[in-house]
């Protein structure tokens, strides 16, 4: 019960605190992983694979180290858990985020939306219009609530802390070396693998929880079944479709298409029916990412409570 608690209070606490300004452990580490990488990079599988060996391991390590220090307090474990949780989750930062790029467009500032919207995104968003816009933030709230939200709570519930600090140490490194191009395309290619295998349970709960709860914000949970079973499997990513291809459909609104990256350009495949979102879908994107959060943790704690 203690593990089941402390998720429950994490997740709390990412939502009344977000993350801090300043001193994030997320982000240093990804500074210590960026000093590794002057050590261990060369331009070929293997060095990737010992660069995600030492940083992953290092974070299961050290989760390990504090589960089992507490694990005979329940007090001790709760609190120990509770912290990893509120580190390691994202979502009332995605939701700020969100919410900024469509104040900013709905002052008129389509400029400085495109800016903000770079916090969200890899893309080149220098020439996109609000429709693109709307876009790119759907896409990436979807996408975020998995990969930010439901993910971790769900190795959180299955393995507790080091399964925590160690989701969110691999997520990381998809995220700094994972993409293609010329430099990353070798060395990182351990890092995006494994972090396709450790989302495959967590997109599939977002997408199940985005159906079920797509009636709060006027959608169909039958639309955004029908989306993901049509969709998603046409996606490059085994897991962003599922979940891009059920908040479309949820929302009623087509994503995907024609993406502008510093690597080149990637056509993604249509998600769902309907009209291209509009900065009110944002708004809509949101809540429905909220209450998916809410019901990754529901089921999170009560799986863990079960163990």
């Amino acid at each position: 019960m203690s593990r089941a608690a402390g998720l429950l209070l994490g997740h709390l606490a990412d939502r009344v605190l977000g993350d801090p300004r300043r001193g994030h452990p997320v982000a240093l580490f990804g500074s210590a992983a960026a000093a590794l990488e002057t050590r261990t990079y060369a331009d070929a599988r293997a060095r990737g694979v010992v660069h995600l060996a030492l940083l992953a391991g290092a974070a299961a390590g050290g989760g390990l180290g504090l589960e089992r220090a507490s694990r005979r307090r329940p007090l001790a474990h709760t609190l120990v858990t509770a912290a990893a949780t509120w580190t390691v989750l994202g979502g009332t930062s995605l939701g700020r985020e969100a919410r900024t790029v469509h104040d900013l467009l709905a002052a008129g500032d389509l400029p400085g939306a495109r800016q903000r919207l770079t916090h969200l995104v890899g893309r080149d968003t220098s020439a996109l219009d609000e429709s693109e816009v709307s876009r790119a933030v759907v896409e990436s709230v979807a996408e975020n609530t998995s990969d930010a939200v439901v993910a971790p709570l769900v190795w959180g519930a299955v393995l507790g802390v080091p399964g925590l600090l160690a989701y969110r140490a691999t997520n990381t490194l998809d995220a700094m070396v994972g993409h293609r191009g010329a430099r990353y395309g070798r060395f990182g290619w351990a890092s995006a693998r494994a972090d396709d295998v450790l989302n495959l349970p967590g997109a599939r709960l977002s997408g199940l929880l985005a159906a079920a709860l797509a009636p709060l914000v006027g959608g169909r949970p039958s639309a955004a079944l029908r989306a993901w079973a049509r969709d998603a499997r046409r996606h490059p990513s085994p897991n962003a479709g599922v979940v891009e291809a059920s908040f479309a459909g949820a929302l009623g609104v087509r994503i995907g298409g024609r993406n502008h990256y510093a690597h080149g350009v990637e056509d993604r495949v249509v998600l769902g029916d309907g009209p291209a979102p509009t900065r009110r879908d944002i708004d809509r994107a949101v809540r429905l990412a909220d209450a998916v959060g809410l019901g990754a943790v529901a089921v999170a704690a009560a799986l863990a409570a079960r163990r």
